[in-house]
């Protein structure tokens, strides 16, 4: 079973200086059939202007992801880690027992672009992580390449629950076809490009949930990037 969450029905949030697209539930956006995916809480497609950001706020038991797509975010935490993730870079928070951080648009001109991705975890209360870690392009060039997993298998980033994220740039006119675990749930997200998986078209900010299934095709109509991800 394969089902589409169309960009364009994806609930907004424009505060002016930020401007985001929740694919699930988040703040004040509120669907009860858009809750998550399995423990894949939240894909949070945000936009923030020149010079201003996400104040210091805390979290605690949650898996942060920052997925970079284009600009650079400047990221400071309680841990004592400063840093600027920019395109490409994968970024995990743990923020386990408890932290506080603060996310800004590095730039005083350029908009920043990326993804803000919550998982919840398969244990409470751990010591709080912090990872960065950038991956070769040549890695993802028409294949998946994993950036996150339990195990920090393949140099991944190590996450605390039993899922993995795999990033993949292709080229167009390629065809994949990927092998899926049918005891397993993916969900795929476009961040760019025109692509059509299992017959069904999508586009930037396209996702999709995946279910029951031995394998899905991948066609690449443009040059396009998509996270995938393995969950429980």
């Amino acid at each position: 079973m394969i089902t589409k969450r169309d960009r364009n029905l994806r609930g907004p949030t424009d505060a002016g200086w930020l401007k985001s697209l929740h694919t699930f539930s988040f703040g004040q956006y509120h669907d009860p059939d858009q809750m998550g995916f399995g423990p894949l809480r939240v894909i949070n497609d945000d936009r923030v202007v020149p010079s201003a950001g996400f104040q210091t706020h805390p979290h605690a038991n949650m898996e942060i992801i920052s997925y970079v797509l284009s600009g650079e975010l400047s990221h400071k935490d309680s841990m004592g880690n400063g840093s600027t993730i920019s395109q490409g870079e994968v970024q995990l928070m743990s923020a386990g027992s408890g932290i506080t951080h603060s996310e800004f648009n590095a730039s005083d001109s350029e908009e920043v672009h990326f993804l803000q991705i919550w998982i919840i975890p398969n244990c409470d209360n751990n010591p709080p992580e912090y990872h960065q870690k950038r991956f070769a392009p040549d890695d993802m060039h028409n294949q998946f390449r994993l950036v996150v997993s339990p195990n920090a298998e393949n140099g991944s980033l190590p996450i605390k629950q039993d899922a993995k994220l795999s990033v993949g740039h292709f080229t167009a006119g390629q065809t994949l076809t990927v092998a899926l675990d049918p005891k397993r749930k993916y969900w795929a997200h476009i961040t760019r490009g025109d692509v059509m998986l299992a017959g069904i078209p999508g586009l930037e900010g396209d996702g999709f949930g995946i279910q029951n299934k031995l394998e899905v095709e991948l066609i690449a109509n443009q040059d396009s990037e998509i996270l995938l991800f393995d969950l429980p």
